[in-house]
């Protein structure tokens, strides 16, 4: 009776998760106007390795275009014990924007999965676009509805740059580290993307001109520090990944409009001093 009763919440507990993807999606797009799509996301091992061996017997048979079809659209790559800071306080950006996660941060889950694209030493499992290719993220309701109807544990992936924000991501100690010393200083912030592995600032729209100024005028920036502007991407809460869940270090406020967004050169000197001062000198890039 236990075990039945323990199932059926496991699966009350999914299928909010899925619904709560798809109303994050609905809310990011169309509310916000951030451009999103589905991204690759997790399957079993078994699956995995029965859909590849499939796929070599499709490539055998019918040369490149078997190959081409795995790789339509064209998906680009990005390739202590510091807790997250609280941000959320209920709401709706509560649990359920965290697929379940009550601590304001993230936790890892999906251990035994693997990603879903082709490549078998995927580095970003699960935390990628592949089909649809990034090109195809849109703020179009119908679209967007749809493609979390036909994959309900899809991530959200957000494509960076133009009119929808840019971020700049560090691993996660130094991460939390950063966040207290932008609260020290009275810097405003927006939200914070946080993984098991890294954490991420988002600040407002910047090109690639004002970006390569700033890195020109800025010393030492280490390796570890990632820039997420125009032609890149970012996973957004409530995802789940290879390397476990996304949620937010620093969530939006409760019932807010767009929010607000810091400019890049608020925040890059105190993420580049707490990454400079990490262990290995900043130097070790997380995915």
């Amino acid at each position: 009776m236990r075990e039945i009763l323990g199932r059926r919440r496991r699966l009350r507990f999914r299928r909010k998760a899925r619904t709560a993807r798809q109303d994050a999606a609905v809310t990011f797009a169309v509310e916000w106007d951030w451009p999103v799509l589905p991204g690759v996301g997790l399957e079993e091992p078994a699956r995995a390795g029965s859909r590849m061996r499939q796929g070599a017997g499709r490539t055998e048979r019918t040369g490149s275009g078997g190959a081409a079809r795995w790789f339509g659209g064209g998906a680009g790559r990005s390739a202590g014990d510091d807790r997250p800071v609280r941000g959320d306080r209920g709401g709706r950006f509560g649990a359920e924007w965290f697929g379940g996660d009550r601590s304001g941060g993230a936790t890892r889950t999906g251990e035994g999965q693997v990603c879903a694209c082709p490549d078998p030493g995927c580095v970003v499992p699960g935390a990628h676009p592949f089909d649809p290719g990034l090109l195809a993220a849109t703020t179009d309701e119908r679209m967007v509805r749809w493609w979390w109807t036909r994959r309900p544990d899809a991530p959200i992936v957000l494509a960076t740059g133009g009119r929808a924000p840019c971020a700049v991501s560090l691993p996660a100690v130094p991460g939390a580290r950063a966040l207290r010393a932008l609260d020290a200083m009275g810097v405003r912030l927006g939200p914070v993307v946080a993984t098991p592995t890294r954490w991420a600032i988002l600040v407002a729209p910047y090109d690639l001109e004002r970006l390569g100024e700033l890195l020109y005028a800025t010393d030492g920036v280490p390796s570890s520090l990632r820039f997420h502007g125009e032609g890149g991407y970012l996973l957004l809460p409530p995802s789940t990944t290879g390397t476990g869940q996304v949620g937010w270090a620093r969530a939006p406020l409760a019932g807010s409009a767009r929010p607000w967004l810091p400019d890049v050169e608020a925040v890059v000197d105190a993420l580049v001093e707490a990454s400079r001062t990490a262990p290995g000198g900043g130097s070790r890039l997380a995915y």
